[in-house]
């Protein structure tokens, strides 16, 4: 049964982490792509990882797995924000659908300071 119940975890992780991937190749601006490549990847891969521990069943696999999916969770979010902070930063074009720009006219980009 526990080898069902971490099969089911892998398939749904893996068809997140896929969803992830089909987001990176189909939105049409950085900023878009990076919330595609943050939110589902790190979900997915810790579906995974608790399938890892749940089929392997171990008190120093549970530690390991924990701290893994802590380590992602800790980091992904801030990884992302310093890409996108990057990309404005850069002035990578927003996409021609974007409705609003928060930012615009509240960063001085040649002191590179919030106003």
């Amino acid at each position: 049964m526990i080898e069902v119940f971490s099969a089911i975890l892998l398939v749904v992780g893996a068809f997140f982490m896929f969803v992830a991937a089909l987001g990176v190749l189909k939105f049409p601006d950085t900023y878009t792509r990076m919330h595609a490549a943050t939110k589902a990847v790190s979900f997915g891969a810790g579906l995974m990882f608790l399938a890892a521990a749940l089929y392997f069943a171990s008190l120093w696999i549970w530690i390991i797995v924990g701290l893994i999916i802590s380590f992602i969770f800790l980091t992904i979010p801030v990884a992302s924000n310093m890409i996108g902070r990057a990309a404005y930063l850069l002035q990578v074009p927003l996409w021609k659908g974007s409705v609003i720009d928060e930012m615009q006219g509240k960063y001085n980009f040649e002191n590179r300071t919030l106003e």
